[in-house]
């Protein structure tokens, strides 16, 4: 296709980026650090990391691992919220070339150890909040080093003793665990940084493993390479080089770094621009988030749909200073437009929506920062990355016609972690990317998502596989089949609603297998309606037909039947 977007760009952005400007990402964080050593790199529940603290710790960090015996190419997981650690344990593992696990800290012990099996990971760091859970997750994996960290470890000696003494003894938020061998991270921290070694590390070489369902809906890795991550965090900083200023920028991080979304754009993209990552440890407590808001002339903020309507409904939030806020850009989910017209009416700064995938690093597409108008595209496609829309057969379409968007570019992952029929049922030898997301391009350039992966929920942003929840239910014994799909839901953007046949002479209720599925799954995955059938709609060879379940739900709404009931029997 014709890269007609290139004519809508922003003023002084280039159709390319040089994706091997840096050998990796270690590579940029060298030069940051010895760019903007004094100034602010991340704030998290009152203490405050400068670009040359963090710089010292996470070389300390991967001092430590080396002396572990930790190599190159070895897999590190992190199971953790945001916190000052976060990037001091990222950053320090990459230096050192180990690939980064990032772990989703609600995760059931059951997720947990599915991932760390899969990853081969030697090494987990985890939060002492979530240990308990990582501590039934072991055995049979590969993990050979745990490492703990308490809520408040790097901040300063006085709020870091009331910090945890309120987590631990107050709010009783860490339940008992044991492991046969853990250190503590602070004890790792004391390594000194200049026993640290550069590794030699090269564009192709593994720098994350993100898990995802990618377009089939089974768990598994994308391998992010360093190169990746490189020309994505150039792809972002180059977009908005004329709205961003070094040094000037305090961006609010409030999605959780182990996402793709946050660490790349927030964490690793800001970096390379001097900002200050204002880490929000619990986004769910508004309360405590409008109020740390308040404390910051934030400039920047980035989020999802849910997070932008829960925040226009907190009474405390239209009272905001929001003079210095002047770029607010929403992904991982659709933006509504009611959302986005209330959300520039109370803070007189605009939503851009953009577009992306996990196996991209993960941008694709972004709005020109000097659009001053919701549209409902997703945007252009950012430099050094094309699109094109096909049909089933991998026929161009061409403009203004709905089809699947497929994409390419030096951002784009190396493939699938051991998976290489995955891979080749997604990726291209010539490196195009099927999205499976349905999409237009208007004459401009213009991206639209017409409709997403026909079976995946989207649930505050996060993606909810259906087989997986399935798995799930048929676990209970009562269960003998078990189909799910999303639904509308005002708050989370959807919703997952199960059906389910029950075994011959079985009887049990929804309130019971949701509490099923609370023990083995995170919170968002948990399905919000169960409704019971005598028998789910099948194609001849006997493949249940999610698409019907959907059609038949929705029509009872349309139809004016009403919502219908939690469970049925």
């Amino acid at each position: 296709m014709e890269r007609i977007w290139l004519r809508n760009y922003p003023p002084g952005v280039p159709a390319e980026i040089d994706p091997d400007a840096y050998p990796s990402v270690a590579a940029v964080l060298d030069e940051a650090f010895g760019r903007y050593g004094p100034h602010a790199a991340f704030a998290n529940l009152g203490g405050t990391l400068s670009y040359a603290e963090v710089d010292e710790r996470s070389r300390s960090f991967a001092a430590h691992l080396q002396a572990r015996g930790a190599r190159p190419g070895d897999r590190l997981a992190i199971m953790m919220p945001n916190l000052l650690q976060y990037p001091v344990v990222l950053f320090g593992a990459l230096r050192a070339g180990l690939t980064v696990v990032n772990v989703n800290p609600l995760y059931t012990a059951r997720e947990l150890h599915h991932q760390l099996v899969d990853s081969g990971a030697q090494t987990l760091v985890v939060l002492e909040n979530q240990a308990h859970v990582a501590s039934r997750a072991l055995e049979g994996t590969q993990v050979r080093d745990v490492i703990v960290t308490a809520v408040g470890d790097l901040l300063p000696t006085a709020r870091r003793v009331l910090t945890n003494f309120v987590v631990r003894r107050v709010r009783r938020l860490v339940p008992p665990y044991r492991f046969p061998r853990a250190m503590a991270l602070h004890e790792a921290l004391r390594t000194p940084p200049e026993r640290f070694v550069p590794e030699r590390i090269g564009p192709q070489d593994p720098c994350l493993l993100q898990y995802t369902g990618g377009t089939t809906g089974t768990s598994k890795g994308a391998v992010l390479t360093q190169r990746n991550l490189v020309a994505n965090i150039i792809q972002v900083r180059t977009w908005f080089t004329d709205v961003l200023i070094p040094r000037r920028e305090i961006i609010v991080t409030a999605l959780p770094l182990y996402h793709i979304f946050s660490l790349s754009v927030n964490c690793l993209s800001f970096l390379t621009l001097g900002g200050t990552n204002l880490l929000i440890t619990n986004p769910r407590d508004l309360d405590g988030f409008v109020r740390e808001l308040g404390r910051w002339p934030f400039t920047t903020f980035m989020g999802v749909n849910t997070l932008f309507a829960a925040l226009l409904r907190h009474r405390r939030f239209p009272r905001l200073d929001f003079s210095h806020l002047k770029l607010t850009v929403g992904g991982g989910m659709a933006v509504q437009e009611a959302v986005a017209r209330q959300w520039e009416a109370v803070t007189g700064c605009p939503i851009l929506e953009g577009y992306g995938l996990t196996e991209t690093s993960p941008v694709v597409t972004i709005n020109p920062p000097h659009l001053r108008r919701f549209t409902g595209s997703i945007g252009l496609p950012i430099p050094s990355t094309e699109v094109d829309i096909r049909d089933e057969t991998g026929r161009s379409l061409g403009l203004a016609t709905a089809g699947e968007l497929c994409v390419r570019g030096p951002q784009v992952m190396a493939g699938y972690w051991r998976q290489p029929e995955e891979t080749r049922a997604v990726l291209s030898q010539d490196g195009w990317l099927r999205t499976g997301d349905i999409a237009r391009i208007d004459a401009q350039g213009f991206v639209y998502i017409v409709d997403r992966k026909k079976d995946m929920i989207l649930v505050s942003g996060f993606n909810v596989y259906p087989n997986e929840v399935e798995e799930v239910l048929v676990m209970h014994p009562t269960v003998a089949e078990a189909a799910c799909i999303g639904e509308p839901d005002p708050r989370t953007g959807e919703a997952v609603h199960a059906f389910v046949v029950l075994r011959p002479g079985q009887r049990v209720d929804a309130e019971t297998l949701i509490a099923h599925c609370r023990e083995h799954l995170t919170a968002y995955k948990v399905p919000k309606r169960i409704t019971f059938r005598d028998e789910l709609p099948k194609t001849p060879v006997g493949k249940i037909l999610r698409r019907a379940l959907r059609e038949g739900a929705f029509a009872q709404v349309r139809s004016g039947a009403g919502t219908p009931p939690a469970a049925t029997s």
